[in-house]
């Protein structure tokens, strides 16, 4: 059990030590009566240290943490004349175009947010422009990979573009409209977005999902749970995308760490699924997806695409949740079996030790920057759990000729280091948010 529980605080540290995330730019495109307006939301303090953010979730994950940090501390004038120093070179790196004609922008103005947690993304505007050819019909932009992902908006005409550009160009943009894409189009867009929110992105809500997974090894319960979970964040993340229901960060984040030391600590105390756990499930499930609804919002809904947009990003998360239970039922498996005597002990224990020496090995030999960077979280933090894991089931095996040791090496330790965490997270939520 403390090997379990030394794994999953580990895996708690290690992402409170990468808090450092990096969100996504986002542009606005106004573009006629002669002009083209681009007004960018994006981390100015990212650009300014010089850091490259192609395929970086966290600035922890790079060379430059300390100096981006220092640069998240000054004053908003202190950044926007350090930023006007700079801006030639965000114009050199966007490649902007007329009718298929380069068309060099102007910059117009910067605007810094205030100073906040330094361990957050401050967004700072940032406005360019140009004066447009007379008769111009399209424009198009590329966006440099090493300035991360942007979301590219077309504001003004009904039918607007909006895509995602990194290190690739958007395309003619018709300056009428036009160019918004199928509902089919947006829908599979939006499934990777959800889906990455669970996987690897959503450790809170991977840790809640597996305390599920760990109350019962029978399917039914699992399933009631499951249910439950799911139709209550699907109800709370479309109120919450479409603006009816917005509850405080400061609020829900402490409320979803409660919610996974809730569902643990009652692993612990009892294997069946009693009536209430459902309901509570459900309540615990409608802060989540208020969770789900922030980080939607943080991309931006296309207009005129709001419900295949919701459907896709929804489907995302659903499959990511599907995707964390595979795996975990895919290790337990055959500890499960061993309970019912269908599990050779010797083949239990070969088994085991394997695959826990393979995630060891993974842990160490993916133990470098680019696998932080391309991932979100370090190898160690995510491999080392799943090895422990595996040493838990490889004790559930030898034991089982004692009675049931399912629950007794896997399912209690296990929820138990989920508790930990939790606990860990509320403290830090309610204590130290900022």
């Amino acid at each position: 059990m403390r090997l379990i529980l030394a794994g999953l605080v580990w895996l708690a540290c290690a992402s409170v030590a990468t808090a450092h995330e990096v969100r996504p730019a986002i542009a606005d495109l106004e573009a006629g009566a002669g002009s083209v307006t681009l007004s960018i939301t994006m981390n100015a303090e990212t650009f300014l240290a010089g850091v490259n953010l192609e395929g970086v979730d966290d600035t922890d994950a790079t060379e430059d943490s300390d100096r981006v940090d220092a640069l998240r501390a000054l004053t908003p004038d202190a950044i926007a004349q350090a930023f006007e120093a700079e801006a030639e070179r965000l114009i050199q790196g966007i490649a902007f175009e007329a009718d298929g004609e380069a068309l060099p922008l102007g910059f117009r103005a910067v605007e810094p947010g205030p100073v906040g947690d330094i361990d957050l993304p401050r967004d700072t505007v940032v406005t360019l422009g140009a004066a447009l050819p007379e008769g111009t019909r399209t424009v198009s932009m590329g966006w440099p990979a090493e300035l991360g992902t942007l979301i590219l908006r077309q504001q003004g005409p009904e039918n607007g573009y909006t895509g995602y550009l990194a290190g690739e160009r958007s395309g003619p943009i018709e300056i009428a409209g036009g160019d918004a894409k199928s509902g089919f189009g947006v829908f599979a867009e939006y499934i990777p977005v959800g889906f990455d929110h669970i996987v690897p992105k959503g450790l809170d809500h991977i840790l809640f999902v597996l305390g599920l997974f760990f109350l019962s090894s029978r399917l039914g319960t699992l399933i009631w749970q499951v249910s439950a979970f799911t139709l209550a964040h699907t109800v709370t993340l479309a109120l919450g995308a479409l603006g009816y229901v917005s509850v405080p960060a400061a609020i829900v984040e402490p409320i979803i760490a409660a919610s996974i030391v809730y569902v643990a600590v009652e692993n612990i105390l009892s294997d069946k699924l009693h009536r209430w756990r459902p309901v509570v499930i459900f309540v615990f499930g409608l802060l989540h997806g208020l969770g789900f609804a922030s980080v939607l919002g943080e991309f931006g809904l296309p207009e005129g695409q709001f419900v295949p947009a919701l459907l896709g990003f929804n489907l995302g998360v659903e499959f990511g949740q599907l995707t964390v239970i595979a795996i975990a039922f895919a290790i337990v498996w055959m500890a499960q079996r061993a309970d019912a005597g269908l599990v050779d002990a010797r083949s239990g224990q070969i088994a085991y030790g394997t695959s826990a020496l393979v995630f060891l090995g993974l842990g160490w030999a993916l133990s470098v920057p680019a696998f932080e960077a391309a991932v979100g979280i370090s190898a160690g933090a995510a491999f080392v759990p799943l090895a422990v894991l595996c040493f838990c089931c490889a004790l559930a095996v030898i034991n089982a000729d004692d009675g049931p040791a399912y629950r007794r090496f896997v399912a209690v330790p296990a929820s138990a280091a989920i508790a930990c965490v939790g606990a860990i997270w509320f403290i830090q939520r309610v204590f130290f948010w900022s």
